[in-house]
């Protein structure tokens, strides 16, 4: 018999606490205070992204919904969201799978997802990537965030 293996089942049902606030988001918007923080792995099957975001993001990136973000669609097992990057809107598909954090600094509501476990790959301890430590409502000093504004100043020049 197979033994029930807790750490995927738990990470299930946090995911899905995911799934309905983007759920909430895509029918109700966000609250003039509220952002989200969503931290995935870049190269996870399933995710779509722009090439040269890819390629500044080999591993993971964190996008930040909050006030210039359209078209958000959500799904059973993912979701959607047109972005605006360097002056132009991309479409980015996120598997719930591939997700790593999930913060809504507004509420200090943070999620950490353990990464999968395949069988041809096994994930080792010392590799586990932990989260950051921050304080609740600032944003990571490190290049895994997108920052819009950084577009924005260029546009505006």
């Amino acid at each position: 018999m197979a033994k029930i293996n807790y750490q995927q089942l738990l990470d299930t049902a946090l995911k899905s606490v995911v799934k309905e606030a983007l759920i909430h988001a895509q029918f109700n918007g966000l609250g003039d205070d509220a952002s989200f923080f969503i931290t995935f792995k870049t190269r996870d099957p399933g995710v779509v992204l722009p090439d040269f975001l890819r390629i500044r993001y080999p591993d993971i990136m964190t996008i930040v919904l909050q006030y210039s973000y359209n078209n958000l669609n959500v799904s059973d097992k993912e979701f959607g969201v047109q972005l605006t990057f360097d002056g132009r809107p991309f479409f980015i598909r996120v598997p719930f799978s591939a997700l790593v954090e999930f913060k809504d600094p507004s509420t200090e509501f943070m999620l950490s997802f353990r990464p999968q476990q395949t069988p041809s790959q096994p994930v080792k301890e010392e590799n586990i990537e932990l989260p950051l430590e921050e304080k609740p409502g600032t944003v990571p000093d490190d290049k895994r965030v997108v920052s819009l504004e950084e577009f924005r100043n260029r546009k505006k020049q």
